[in-house]
Parts: C-alpha cells; structure tokens; sequence
C-alpha cells in the first residue's frame, strides 16, 4: 500500500526530502537551547557580570533564530510536498477510473468514488504531512530531550524513560479498539454521500411526490450513523491526553522530589538547580514529542482505512484492455456473433446472454426489440466491447473486437446509450464530444438530422446556450436528440441508438431515421425500440427474449411467424388507431355549432378521451 501511494510523490520528492533534513536541523537547535540555558544559570549563579553573560545570551538568541528558519523553511516544503502528493494522488486515481471497463465500474458505486477522491484522499494527505514533518520531529526531540536530560540529571532522567512504555501500552489499547470503527465509518460515509447524490439528481421526481420529508429522514439516519461512530471512536481517543498527562505530571513528581532531595543532601555539588531546570524543560520537550507522537498515530490510524480504500482503485486491473499489439483500423461495419453467451459476474447463476449466432453484413440497418430485461443493451454493449464475452466471440470488420485498440474501435462504433447524458458546457460543447475538430457548419448539420435544430435555433444563444450538468435544463426528448447529432458527428462505421428515441414523438422519430438513412448510407445501424415503428422498416428486425434471439426477419416476415412480435404489433396498432378515432370525432364536434351547450359538452369529453388515449 506504501508503495503504490509513494509512487504519486513524484515531482514533489525534493521537498518530500527536504522536509526531515530541515526538521532535524531544527530540533538540534531547540536542543542546545536548553543545555546553553542551564551554563547561563549557573553562570548567573556565581554572580557573573552583565558583560559575562552577554556572549552566551547571544548564543541563545542566534540559536532561537536559526532554528525559527529552519522550522519556517520545513513549514513551506512539507505544504508544498503534501498539497503536491494530494493533487499527484487525484490525478492518478481519476485517470484510473477513467480506464476502467463498466465491469470495474459496477464493483464501485460513483457515491464510493466521490468520497475517495474528496475525503479519503484529505486524510491520507493530513497524514503524509505529518509523517514527513512531525513524525520526523516528535521522535528527533523524545531521543534529543532524553540524551540531555540524562547529560544535566544523570539517572534521574530515567523516570522519563519508565513511563514511555506505559504510553505505548495504552495507545496501543486505544489505537486497537479504534480502528475497526473508523473501517466501518467509511462505508457509512459512501451511504451518506449515495443519499445526498440520490436526492439532488432526482430532486424533479422528490418534489412531484412530495417526498421531501421521506428523504430528510434518510439522510438523517445515514448521518446519524457517521455521527454515532465519530463518537465512540472519539470517546476512546479522549483517553489518549488524561492518560499521558498523568503519567509525566506523575514523572514530574518523581523527579522533583528526587532531584531536591540531591540538590540537599549533596549541598548542590551533585546536582544544581540549573540542572534541574534543565531536567525539567526537557521533560516538557518529552511530554510535547509523546503528545504530537499520539496524534500522529491518530491521524495515521485514520489515513490508514482511507488509503486502503484508494488503493483498492489504483491496485484493480481493467477488465478489458488493449492487446499486446492491437489492430488500428476497423475495415468496415460487419458485426459476428458466434455463438457468444455473457453474464455479468463469474458467480451469476445464469446467463445475461445465452448461444447468440448473428451475423450483420455492413450497412445493413438492424431492428432490436423485445421486452423489459431481454438483453437488448447487454448485446449490443458488446460490440464497443463495454463488456468482453463470457463464451463465444464477437467481430467487427471481420476481426475480433478482443484484438482491436480500444479507442480505435469506439470511434468507429458510437453509441446513443439507453440514459443519455450531457456535459457542463454549451451545446456545441456537447456535440462536439463526436468530433472535437467539426465546424459550426457540421454541427448545425447534425442537429438538423437529428432534429435538434427545431428548439436549438429558438434559444436565445443558440448553440452557445449553456447546458447544465447532466442536461437538467433540457427535456428528456430534447436530450435524446443532441445525444444523437453527437453520434451522427463521428460519422462511424456502426452507431447503436439504444431506445434513444423514446422521449420524441412518432413524427420527429420518423424524420430521424430518415436523416440517418440519408446522412449515413454506408453505416452499420443498430436501432433499440419499443415501438415497433421505430424499426419496421429496417432490413431485419431482431426479437429478444429471455436473453436469447426468439425470431428474427423482415417486418412482414416477423408477422406471420412471431406470436412475440405480432402481439406486440397489434397492441400498439389498435392503442394508435384508438387515439386516432377519438381525435378525429373529436374535431368533428369541434367544427360542429359550438353554440349548443350538448355538443360544446361532449367536445369537451372526447377531448379529454383523446388525451387520455394519446398517453
């Protein structure tokens, strides 16, 4: 674990060095001071002169000076070294994530990540910093103050030795029984964060339901629960200061009576008062480095669950990364499956797909439909190779896509997924996530195509209007639609719309596949619907079922021999047709004499009829 969050030090080694050589300087200053003290008082003592003592008065403050720099010059490298590990530390963990497959993603939840990059990653940086500083220091002043403690008090100092066992014991008691609640005090922290997230990204459905108090409540126990934890760990942590203080008020106890009764009995020859002075300063510079150690083991204890959990993303290997030497370019649009079965998890007890054999020449255009937990997406996230095959393989242009470089092969394969998302930026911004270089020209092409251009144009800035993060003001049809001029921008070999017209209406639906028809021609598409006019008019039209290919055809085909599809045609038919009856009788009433309160009634009626129907 050292090892791997060492290797974020990075370009920040120098101060990361420089910190304890610094630190070291500085405790040997603070060191001399109190032996220099203790001549002085002696001096002091045999009635010196102002002008005797002048010199080592000078020593002290070139000393109290000196290690002032040198404390100041340590303060600034260990600020740079740590908030420089903690940026390296970020940076490596986000590029991490961002290699990972939807495998590794689904072992994370995003709640999990946020507080790894945010708090753990804060506490792991709090205890590098002290660990380069005062875990340098606090050690440095306990050897320094005891080996000048001996010097000035002989085996008096030896009280001070007695008691750091006892310490250690009790930390260690309190330490043990700390550290599994902070294990546990992390996961609550991604449950309180999941909620805060939950809340916020549905707040629209929260207020609709009036659901507000509901949520108040789980927030407050999740809350509860980090609060409740916080507390026992720091209960046990208060132990830690009455402990020490009682140990070194009782040294001091010791070593006052001892020291007295040696400075009586050997009339000061044995033992002076400068040298008990002494003793006693560098028992305080004892009790000071014991206090700062117990703080560091805290923080450390902490940091140590927090960079477990970091580690736990730098250590996981992507499952799904590029060969040794991949293939570059996609020949064309093809896809093959032979005979490929997947399921999310090794331990799954059954397959998500199972023996698909499919084979797509290029540029055919592919209908998928099926009902809810079908594996429509399932199959078709393994042609971007979201996901690897668990038996079986899948090619694209002829070659498997296990072979191919992975950014050479999601350019050629776009994607319109079932949950559309867009970006913070403007809405040329977002589309422009298809082709970083397209003009302004290209862009507005696009949107045309996907009919984006119908609201885009009746902004105020138009394409320059800024999108909210995750697109949250922008309706769900209108997100659809820049999601697809996004697509239709990198102009792929094979684009998959994953039921991503939904949210438009049958019109607009029909006048983006026309645009995909005429804008795209050599394309591979992959269309994902649950109405079947979505996709009647594809070359083949592929029914799912139970994770398996049920049927498969042209739509006149499909009719006569998918009791699935049929059914599902029929319904939908009879459901438009309804709609249609009860619009056309209602403008009937309508044109009819509006002044009859009878018929003004029954418009009324048919109207709401209508509506109902049209839902």
């Amino acid at each position: 674990m050292i090892k791997t969050l060492a290797a974020s030090i990075r370009d920040y080694l120098k101060p990361t060095i420089a910190t304890p050589i610094l630190v070291l300087c500085e405790v040997a200053c603070e060191m001399t001071i109190p032996f220099v003290t203790a001549n002085l008082i002696d001096t002091i003592k045999e009635g010196a002169s102002v002008a005797q003592i002048l010199p080592t008065a000078g020593v002290l403050v070139a000393l109290a000076v000196v290690s002032l720099f040198f404390g100041a010059a340590a303060g600034i490298t260990c600020s740079h070294a740590s908030c420089g590990f903690a940026k390296n530390l970020r940076h490596d963990l986000f590029y991490r994530i961002q290699t990972f497959s939807f495998a590794n993603i689904d072992a994370f939840s995003s709640s999990s990540l946020v507080t790894r990059l945010t708090t753990d990653i804060t506490n792991v940086q709090q205890a590098f910093m002290l660990i380069i500083r005062i875990a340098v220091r606090a050690p440095l002043v306990l050897v320094f103050a005891f080996v000048m403690a001996y010097a000035m008090g002989g085996y008096i100092s030896f009280v001070y030795l007695a008691m750091i066992p006892l310490l250690g014991i009790g930390l260690g008691l309190i330490i043990h029984k700390a550290t599994p609640i902070f294990t546990r005090v992390f996961h609550k922290y991604d449950a309180l964060n999941e909620s805060v997230e939950e809340n916020v990204t549905g707040m629209r459905v929260v207020k609709s339901y009036v659901r507000e108090d509901y949520e108040k409540q789980k927030f407050a126990t999740a809350a509860q629960d980090v609060c409740a934890d916080f507390t026992r760990a720091e209960k046990l942590l208060a132990f830690n200061n009455p402990m020490m203080n009682f140990c070194v008020n009782g040294a001091f106890v010791v070593i006052i009576y001892l020291g007295s009764k040696l400075i009586i009995t050997s009339q000061a020859t044995a033992f002076d008062v400068g040298q008990l002075s002494s003793t006693f300063t560098y028992g305080f510079q004892i009790l000071m480095s014991l206090m700062q150690l117990s703080m560091i083991f805290v923080m450390v204890t902490m940091a140590e669950e927090s960079a477990r959990r970091i580690c736990e993303v730098l250590q996981a290997e992507p499952t799904i990364a590029n060969p040794a030497e991949p293939v570059r370019e996609v020949a064309d649009g093809s896809i093959d499956f032979d005979h490929v079965s997947f399921k999310y998890s090794a331990h799954a007890e059954r397959q998500a797909l199972d023996d698909i054999d499919l084979h797509i020449a290029s540029g055919e255009t592919i209908g998928i439909i099926g009902g809810t937990g079908s594996a429509k997406s399932t199959l078709v996230n393994l042609i971007a190779r979201l996901y690897d095959a668990s038996e079986g393989t899948v090619r694209v242009g002829g070659v498997d896509v296990r072979d191919y470089d992975l950014d050479a092969l999601r350019h050629q394969v776009a994607m319109v997924l079932q949950k559309n998302v867009l970006f913070s930026g403007t809405i040329a911004d977002n589309l422009r996530w298809g082709d970083a270089d397209a003009t302004d020209e290209e862009i507005r092409e696009a949107a045309h195509l996907a009919c984006a251009d119908e609201f885009v144009d009746g902004f105020p800035k138009g394409y320059d209007t800024w999108i909210e993060q995750g697109g949250s003001n922008v309706s769900g049809g209108q997100k659809q639609r820049l999601c697809i001029a996004r697509a239709l921008l990198r102009r792929p070999k094979v684009l998959i719309l994953d039921d991503s017209t939904s949210a438009v209406d049958t019109k607009t639906d029909a006048k983006i596949r026309a645009g995909l028809a005429s804008y795209l021609p050599d394309t591979t598409k992959l269309i994902i619907a649950q109405r079947v006019s979505s996709v009647q008019d594809a070359d083949r039209i592929i029914v799912m079922e139970g994770g398996r290919i049920a049927s498969i055809g042209t739509h006149e085909e499909l009719l006569e021999t998918s009791e699935i599809y049929r059914e599902t045609f029929t319904s939908q038919n009879k459901m438009t047709e309804e709609a249609e009856a009860v619009e056309a009788a209602a403008r009937e009433l309508e044109s009819a004499d509006a002044e009859d309160p009878a018929v003004a009634t029954a418009a009324d009626g048919y109207a709401l009829k209508g509506g109902e129907a049209h839902e």
